[in-house]
């Protein structure tokens, strides 16, 4: 189950760390880079690049059955334009629609930042503050003979990866039944998001906590290592500061105020929501339909279901400051601590042309899905692809290139 655990493009799936999938598609082009130059944008109403078109039918070529982009162009979201090639399900021959609902792994990981930074703002949580003092009862502190502690570990390494705790979608063996030839027989098993954090603290720590000079306590950090075990945590940091299951103060906060109709947190319902395709994953040599599942094994890193359409408005209004204060913003988009690598639950992606792009990816059981938008929000393009092990490895950089980076001339 495709939680990607490292970056060279998007980090992202709820996946084992040996699989690389579409997230290394934006490897040649994923740098640190904190300018962004404004890229030059069509009108509202003119027709789809061509080269951004043919990055949606390589994509097909190169092994997903579908792909889809919605591109949003000055900030009319309202005259979004929808791209599909392909089809939504190989036995009907149906194709993508603008509204479809489909599983976006690692980019729930942007909707929980947001709202650990509203609560950053309303002085409920500090990013400096330990981890085990939010947690709710009952939810373990430490592990490995004491090698994991979160009394040692802050807020602000959760969401930026630099906690050192262990990926739990690496663990071997459930590895195995999440993505490998087990699957098929354990798509439907429930997990708790403590049983899976027992998981990775049973594992030593990738590093330990306080290597590296970090923030104004002197708190240190690990070096960078995607884990989606840091956004299962934050998950119950939220319930452990507000009294809510994470999921409730989501919709509270960012899918109600933005009229995010089409998103859900599905918990342990393994059905997808009409309208949906199909998604496929490829284990042992064989396509496998990986529509239904239980996607609590990624919960609060990855369990949301949306729509291309939910996505452009959300990086909008997240993009556009509409959802944090000045000071959480640039909390938000700070990628010191890592190197470049990530920021506090977004990353930047300075594409060949010099243009730098926001947003994040997300991978899991046969779906991949990415948002990039330039800084102010204003022009953005999500894509997905309904397979979670594509064949190219460079189509989704060529994507992001062609739609951020194509001059005028050549649109339309």
């Amino acid at each position: 189950m495709p939680l990607r655990p490292h970056r060279p493009a998007a980090p992202g799936p709820l996946r084992s760390a040996t699989r690389t999938v579409l997230a290394a598609l934006a490897a040649l082009v994923l740098t640190a880079c904190t300018s962004t130059p404004r890229a030059a944008a069509p009108s509202p109403g003119a027709s789809r690049p061509p080269a951004t078109t043919t990055a949606l039918h390589r994509l097909v070529a190169d092994g997903a059955p579908g792909a889809a982009a919605l591109v949003t162009w000055d900030g009319h979201l309202a005259a979004s334009q929808f791209s599909a090639v392909g089809v939504a399900d190989l036995r009907s021959g149906r194709k993508m629609g603008r509204l479809d609902r489909f599983r976006a792994g690692s980019l729930t990981k942007t909707l929980v930042a947001t709202v650990v930074l509203q609560l950053v703002g309303e002085g409920r949580l500090g990013l400096d503050d330990h981890v085990a003092d939010h947690l709710p009862p009952g939810v373990p502190r430490t592990g490995a003979g004491g090698a994991n502690d979160l009394h040692r570990v802050t807020i602000r390494q959760l969401l930026d990866h630099t906690s050192g705790l262990f990926n739990y979608t690496a663990d071997p063996h459930l590895a195995e039944q999440l993505s490998g030839p087990g699957f098929p027989a354990h798509r439907y098993d429930r997990y708790t998001p403590v049983e899976l954090l027992r998981i990775a603290l049973d594992h030593p720590p990738t590093a330990a906590s306080g290597a590296l000079p970090h923030g104004p306590k002197g708190v240190g950090s690990a070096p960078f290592a995607y884990s989606n075990t840091n956004y299962l945590v934050l998950g119950l940091v939220i319930q452990g500061v507000t009294g809510h299951p994470y999921a409730d103060e989501l919709r509270r906060r960012i899918l109600a105020p933005f009229d995010l109709r089409g998103t859900s947190f599905p918990g342990n319902s393994p059905a997808l929501p009409a309208p949906h395709g199909r998604g496929y994953s490829r284990i042992d040599g064989h396509r496998v339909d990986s529509t239904a599942f239980n996607p609590s094994r990624a919960g609060a890193a990855g369990e949301m279901i949306t729509t291309l359409v939910d996505l452009n408005h959300f990086f909008a209004a997240l993009l556009g400051g509409k959802l944090l204060a000045p000071r959480q913003m640039a909390q938000l988009r700070s990628e010191r601590a890592t190197g470049g690598a990530y920021g506090l639950g977004v990353y930047a992606t300075r594409l060949p042309c010099g243009v730098t792009v926001w947003g994040h990816n997300g991978d899991i059981n046969g779906s991949y899905a990415q948002t990039a938008g330039t800084a102010d929000g204003r022009h953005l393009v999500s894509y997905r692809v309904n397979t979670d092990t594509p064949a190219g490895r460079t189509d989704g950089a060529a994507l992001l290139a062609a739609e951020f980076c194509a001059p005028r001339g050549r649109r339309g």
